[in-house]
């Protein structure tokens, strides 16, 4: 799998808009936010990057598939999620950002959905330590959307790719529980925008809001699972 995102990533055309901030915080704490399905191709781009960076995953088979998979592109695995040993994941997390030269990168939705929905870990992640949240996504002319909660997406080969890195939005140690979730909305809708932008510019289907892992494998078991239809034009 690994030769085969290199494959990809280096038959392809890639732009990446804002890699400024990217360069300016190779070497600083921050949190790489990004949709549970836009994550395969991130890796080769923050190995490149020379990124050190800490990959939040799950415990099950699949997460920890992933993680071997990340570990070759020099991201290093933190077991857990907001469902299941969450405390633990958060202790790891901040002492990680605490060191001052590692990254964090998080799936807000993951590992079960709902899909395009932020949850809080990584505003718990920014308000303890400072380190800014930075929401990155990617998208691609030719792909393969796979029939799963998180419409996970694949790239083929020879096409464009087009990676956008937003700015860096800080949470306030002291924040107020009406700020955090004002901020939470904001981050999601900043990325829910990030993802529609991008899927626009190459007339892809629509994701979905809403898709939860464990509903979706029930209704596909029987056949019910929403279907993509709707396409940007």
């Amino acid at each position: 799998m690994a030769a085969m995102m290199w494959f990809i990533y280096f038959t392809c055309r890639k732009e990446i808009v804002n890699y400024e901030t990217f360069k300016k915080f190779k070497h600083k704490p921050a949190i790489f936010a990004f949709w549970h399905g836009r994550s395969l191709m991130l890796s080769p781009i923050v190995c490149l990057g020379g990124m050190k960076s800490y990959a939040i995953t799950s415990k099950h088979k699949d997460g920890r598939m992933m993680a071997k998979l990340q570990h070759l592109f020099g991201l290093r695995a933190i077991y857990g999620s907001s469902h299941s040993g969450g405390i633990s994941v958060l202790r790891e997390g901040v002492r990680a950002l605490r060191r001052g030269d590692h990254s964090l990168c998080i799936s807000p939705d993951g590992p079960g959905g709902p899909s395009l929905h932020v949850q809080e870990g990584a505003l718990y992640f920014a308000k303890m330590t400072g380190a800014p949240i930075i929401p990155v996504c990617f998208s691609a002319r030719h792909v393969w959307i796979q029939n799963r909660w998180d419409r996970y997406l694949l790239v083929y080969p020879f096409t464009k790719i087009k990676c956008k890195i937003g700015e860096p939005m800080y949470i306030d140690s002291k924040v107020s529980a009406e700020e955090f979730e004002s901020k939470r909305q904001e981050l999601e809708d900043i990325m829910v925008a990030q993802l529609r932008e991008l899927d626009a510019e190459f007339n892809l289907y629509v994701v979905e809001p809403g898709l939860k892992s464990r509903a979706f494998k029930r209704a596909k078991k029987q056949g019910l699972e929403p279907k993509l239809t709707k396409r940007y034009r």
